[in-house]
């Protein structure tokens, strides 16, 4: 009956005008590097002071999922991640549109950042108290292990050459302690720059390592073809929506992704970023044949988007349940709730019900409004494919610019520049990027949750193996690791000639 209640609030036309504008905003936003939907929601926060409770909670909602979902359309078309959630997508979602593909893989990201948020609402609706619970249960051991898990993707993505992947990832992991010591308080690898004390600004660093780099390759090789690669017509460019038997093939990535994002997103701190990453992670190690990725798979794309809009809705799960915010942008909602003396947690069922289930209820018609406005959205960027690129490059590289001076100063500027260059120097040495960033973002998750852990156990490394979610995940971190390896063994003695 509640759920009912709920569904007849999130479908008044006041409420449903709010869904369209708040995904509308956030797809704006997740699309521009530098704004995403966090940002967002800190910027319109003070909006809900006029607004009744519903239409606002509504609106910052479904900006939040549709701000997830939108970096996946810069990330595809110009290897510009829009915004974090984003990045496993640049790197496997690029080669479509150097084949003339892109609105292909555009439909796969829209479809299935879609699913992967209806799958975390179907699980808002049946399973909250019960995956709020589990999820509680990981400590700093479990964190540590996950990150471990999400780490032992690097033998699968540098297959070609695992020692330059390696290689890649150890400066990732180099990079991801620069600033103060979580635990001591000890400034490292600082330099004296106070900008970089809180670590290297990531959305900077991202956009340098692959949207100014990516221009600077080109005018490097004199490659300034974007419009032909494209090759679906410009001005006629059409999302094409994966078919019926696409989607059937995909269907356990998709589900697995999903699943597997929104009990990331339901682990308060991990963030739809760390799901992108896992969820593809995954993908690559249960593929047949890994090769393919990071050269243009669309299990690439499909799993990422499904993991990271799962994510986004998993977030919300401890939130309404138990009042502890699962990501950057739920913490930000919080506020939202209070402005409207609304205590997110166990008495906002208790005392206001039909809150909680109108919000459920908005989500899921929130997953399915993304499939609209993107069909309009998406053509309206990559009608920018037909500017000259010497004017196309220009504003990538302004927009790169504005969108780090968005978080900081002129020294993340700074920081997009160096790793622009970085980024070239990688590429022009056949270094991949994708183990520099699984490093950068998990390495503060590995290195802060297994000290805590050594300081809670007394230094007991065994006491941390052999609790039992960790001892199960850094098996299947070690199956993962050995996996290429005996795959490699086991084609090598097929092709040795029998006697």
């Amino acid at each position: 009956m509640e759920l009912l209640q709920g569904l007849e609030t999130a479908i008044q036309a006041e409420v449903l005008i709010f869904i369209l504008l708040g995904t509308f905003v956030g797809l704006v936003l997740g699309a521009l590097p530098g704004l995403d939907a966090t940002t967002g929601v800190a910027l319109l926060l003070p909006v809900t002071y006029v607004l009744a409770p519903v239409p606002a909670l509504m609106f910052f909602v479904s900006l939040y999922a549709a701000g997830v979902f939108a970096g996946s359309i810069t990330a595809i078309l110009f290897r510009i991640p829009g915004s974090s959630e984003a990045i496993m997508t640049a790197i496997e979602g690029h080669h479509f549109t150097a084949r003339g593909e892109a609105g292909v893989a555009l439909g796969v990201a829209v479809v299935c950042s879609a699913i992967g948020g209806i799958v975390a609402t179907v699980a808002l609706f049946t399973v909250t108290p019960m995956l709020a619970s589990v999820a509680l249960q990981f400590g700093p051991s479990e964190y540590f292990a996950l990150g471990i898990l999400g780490l032992s993707c690097i033998a699968a993505v540098s297959a070609d050459d695992p020692v330059k992947g390696l290689i890649a990832a150890l400066i990732g992991l180099l990079l991801s302690t620069v600033g103060i010591d979580q635990i001591t308080g000890v400034k490292r690898f600082d330099f004296g720059v106070t900008s970089i004390l809180g670590g290297i600004p990531f959305v900077p660093a991202m956009i340098g390592l692959f949207a100014a780099s990516e221009v600077y390759r080109r005018i490097a090789e004199r490659n300034l073809m974007l419009v032909s690669e494209v090759g679906e017509g410009g001005s006629r460019f059409r999302v094409r929506l994966p078919r019926l038997a696409e989607l059937l093939r995909l269907r356990w990535t998709v589900l697995r992704s999903s699943l597997l994002g929104l009990f990331v997103g339901i682990l308060p701190g991990a963030g739809a970023t760390t799901a992108a990453i896992l969820g593809y992670s995954m993908e690559v190690r249960l593929a047949k044949d890994p090769s393919g990725f990071g050269k243009g798979k669309i299990e690439g794309v499909a799993a990422p988007e499904s993991a990271n809009n799962a994510a986004a809705v998993g977030a919300m799960i401890p939130l309404l349940s138990l009042g502890i915010p699962g990501s950057g942008t739920t913490a930000v909602l919080i506020g939202a709730f209070l402005i409207h003396n609304l205590q997110p947690g166990p008495f906002l069922f208790l005392n206001h019900s039909d809150i909680a289930y109108a919000l459920f209820s908005g989500i899921a018609i929130t997953n399915l409004t993304i499939l609209l406005l993107a069909a309009v959205f998406i053509p309206f960027f990559a009608r920018l494919v037909l500017l000259p690129y010497p004017v196309l490059a220009t504003s990538i590289l302004s927009v790169s610019v504005i969108g780090s001076l968005s978080f900081g100063d002129v020294n993340s500027v700074a920081v997009m520049l160096a790793f622009a260059v970085l980024g070239l120097v990688l590429e022009a040495t056949r270094y991949p990027l994708a183990p520099v960033v699984l490093g950068m973002v998990l390495g503060p998750i590995v290195e802060t949750s297994l000290r805590r852990a050594l300081l809670m156990s007394g230094f007991d490394f065994w006491e941390i193996l052999t609790r039992p979610l960790t001892a199960v995940l850094l098996s299947i971190a070690v199956v993962f690791v050995l996996t290429p390896g005996a795959h490699a063994l086991w084609r090598a003695r097929q092709r040795r000639p029998h006697r």
